[in-house]
């Protein structure tokens, strides 16, 4: 009788979805685990994604654009670690780091498989420092762990179910359908990076080719977050937690304009977002140094930047037109030609994306409108 009831208690437990407590974070110091489980970072409690004890939500004051999708971004470091301030590029992190980012999205009203909410809402996204899955759908969860010889990027994908994420190696297409608020339908495949393509992105010196983390970076993180003992600027809550050794006050500290934000000069947004959007890759050190169209934070607005800059190479992907930005005219610049498209060969950025960002293209072109000047062709 006892078992039976022991049993019984067993299976009332399992349906009501109580929590339970979570096994520490397990930092696989190699190989690369099936299951985001494995990792003890996340977990699936009931209707609630949570986070792990020492697991750390944090966010970015300009996001990387990936096809609308929300994303939770996490950090835990081993007890007594903590990462080194810099102030320009990301955190010297120890190793033993493990980095998610859960890329999800709102549901829509009626739920169809596939369909999901095209919105800039995350009001109903949270559960506490978790997300409520009763409103949002995930999708995928990158892993970035810093290992002895370096990081390792490792992309896992959750299952119809919405219980667990599965490790794959080489990607995944996933057919989705954006839907906004007022019922209009985008279809496209949602594309989830294999690991060279993760590599490509977080390679930001060409020359060694190590790859490292783009987000946690000083500019970046220097905003208040809501955690759930209250409110409190990234870069200091960091520090006071022990994640975070040789800060200056946030306001000593750089930081990124939010692209969003209309109060900010429009120029600060813009460089906001080439910043995170191409910086990595269009930077001194990049992957695209060869095309002499630098995009991160410390350009100066010249030639660099694309101001009546012709393009390294001819091709479709100029669309024509000779100029990576001419000032005055979104319509004759590269920059814009390549952002609206979703054509390979032809979009930029190349890859983590399949749609056009249209309100992050309409601030492309307002600021190139605002410009004053013009360009002469050499013939």
């Amino acid at each position: 009788m006892r078992s039976t009831r022991a049993a019984l208690l067993a299976l009332v437990l399992l349906l009501c979805g109580c929590s339970h407590e979570m096994a520490p974070v397990a930092f696989h110091a190699e190989g690369r685990p099936a299951k985001l489980s494995d990792w003890h970072v996340v977990e699936v409690q009931g209707d609630k994604l949570v986070l792990n004890q020492g697991v750390l939500p944090y966010d970015l004051n300009t996001p990387l654009f990936t096809d609308y999708a929300h994303k939770l971004r996490t950090v835990w470091m081993p007890k007594g670690a903590s990462a080194k301030y810099d102030t320009a590029d990301s955190f010297d992190f120890p190793v033993g780091t493990v980095i998610s980012k859960t890329f999800y999205y709102p549901r829509t009203g009626d739920g169809k498989t596939g369909d999901v909410a095209r919105t800039d809402d995350y009001s109903h996204d949270f559960a506490g420092e978790g997300l409520d899955l009763k409103h949002v759908r995930l999708v995928e969860t990158r892993i970035l762990v810093r290992r002895q010889e370096g990081w390792a990027a490792i992309p896992y994908v959750w299952n119809e179910a919405q219980t667990e994420a599965t490790l794959q190696r080489t990607g995944a297409v996933l057919p989705l359908t954006l839907v906004d608020a007022a019922g209009a339908r985008e279809d496209f495949n949602y594309i989830v990076p294999d690991e060279s393509q993760c590599q490509s992105c977080h390679a930001q010196d060409w020359v060694d080719r190590k790859i490292h983390p783009i987000g946690p970076k000083a500019r970046h993180l220097n905003k208040d977050y809501a955690y759930a003992s209250g409110a409190e600027n990234q870069l200091a809550h960091w520090t006071r937690v022990g994640y975070l050794s040789g800060a200056p006050v946030p306001g000593d500290a750089p930081r990124d304009a939010n692209w969003a934000d209309e109060r900010a000069p429009l120029d600060a947004r813009v460089r906001a977002y080439l910043d995170i959007n191409c910086g990595h890759c269009h930077n001194a050190r990049g992957a695209a140094n060869t095309t002499g169209l630098t995009l991160d934070w410390r350009t100066p607005e010249d030639r660099h930047l694309g101001l009546c800059k012709p393009p390294t190479a001819a091709g479709q992907g100029t669309g024509d037109r000779l100029f990576d930005i001419v000032p005055g005219q979104p319509d004759a610049s590269i920059i814009t030609y390549r952002l609206e498209s979703t054509e390979p060969g032809v979009m930029m950025p190349e890859i983590g994306r399949s749609t056009s960002h249209r309100e992050g293209v309409a601030l492309i072109r307002a600021w190139i409108a605002a410009q004053q000047g013009g360009c002469v062709a050499i013939h």
